[in-house]
């Protein structure tokens, strides 16, 4: 009886497992048409400036080179702010507002692993969760002694604030900053493919993450997401900095986990700022949802702007400002 037993949960694992390769295998990569979808970057490309701040390396545990943007505040009581960029781009969306908070913050702009023009590997990392580590490196490389940390992410770069906050390291954090966060795809926050901008290779998904059920991930470097990036960006002098394609590990670690509103239900108070424009998201739904989580959370809705220019609007540095002299 015992041996049957073992033998239909062999046959049954053997079944899955030859399912989910052939999910993966049944779907690859192709060319995106930038004109299919995507985010406007207009705004983003011209509020970035001729001369950013230089790109300087810090050393992460395995010895990899993170590529950061400082601006130092005269404050000697100022808190440490890590500014986390979305998807497919890099810390430079961030120039503008870092030298707005510099006044009264440490402000720090990396470029996430596998993104910007020292990428290592383009669009992959090591494991799931190499993200938190990264961040958790350079917080502990770069916070003088006593000093309040705050992470600010918008987009993707929001939702990885999210997962830090429920992971290994959220003791760091005293406060934390969501731009237009995404919080998973199935949040009641977010449109179809994020607006047009992602485009996710859905059958790979699904086995890889069965594979990763049985912790088998041999195969987690593959292509899982791709993104419509507009042609004005990939032809422009930035084209060879954008990232435009995910691995699954990636990908993963760029989210909350899947019981995303248990993340956000760690985080510390925070502020929460959107415009109602978003392309990419439900503005108007961040606070019912995640008020089922939480009650740490200040929200902003400001009016006619869009995914990406909530980050330069006017309105989100001064909630910043304010948000920082509260904490």
């Amino acid at each position: 009886m015992i041996f049957k037993i073992f033998s239909f949960a062999a046959i049954s694992l053997c079944i899955t497992l030859v399912i989910a390769v052939g999910l993966i295998l049944s779907q690859r990569p192709g060319p995106l048409k930038p004109a299919e979808g995507g985010l406007d970057f207009d705004q983003t490309l011209s509020a970035e400036r001729a001369e950013p701040a230089a790109l300087e390396p810090v050393k992460m545990r395995d010895g990899f080179d993170l590529q950061v943007r400082r601006y130092a505040a005269a404050r000697p009581d100022a808190p440490l702010v890590v500014l986390v960029h979305g998807s497919a781009w890099h810390g430079l969306q961030f120039d503008g507002l870092a030298r707005q908070l510099s006044a009264q913050a440490d402000v720090l702009a990396p470029d996430l692993r596998g993104h910007g023009p020292r990428p290592g590997r383009r669009g992959d990392l090591d494991y799931i969760g190499q993200f938190e580590d990264d961040l958790a490196d350079l917080i502990t490389a770069e916070r003088k002694a006593g000093q309040k940390v705050v992470l600010a992410g918008h987009s993707s770069g929001g939702g990885l604030v999210v997962r830090f906050a429920g992971g290994d390291h959220a003791a760091m954090l005293d406060a934390a900053v969501l731009m237009a966060p995404f919080l998973k795809h199935n949040a009641p926050t977010t449109r179809p493919n994020s607006g047009g901008w992602a485009k996710p290779l859905l059958r790979r998904i699904i086995g890889l993450s069965m594979l990763n059920t049985f912790r088998i991930t041999a195969l987690n470097h593959l292509t899982i997401m791709q993104f419509h990036m507009p042609a004005a960006v990939l032809e422009g002098p930035l084209g060879d900095t954008a990232t435009t394609a995910y691995s699954f590990r990636l990908n993963t670690s760029f989210a909350p986990r899947s019981d995303y509103l248990k993340d956000a239900a760690a985080l510390p108070p925070f502020l929460l700022i959107a415009g109602s424009e978003d392309e990419a998201f439900y503005a108007d739904k961040y606070e019912p949802t995640l008020a089922e989580a939480t009650q740490e959370g200040r929200y902003e809705i400001v009016p006619d702007v869009g995914h990406l220019d909530i980050v330069n609007a006017p309105q989100t540095a001064t909630a910043i400002k304010e948000f920082l002299n509260d904490i």
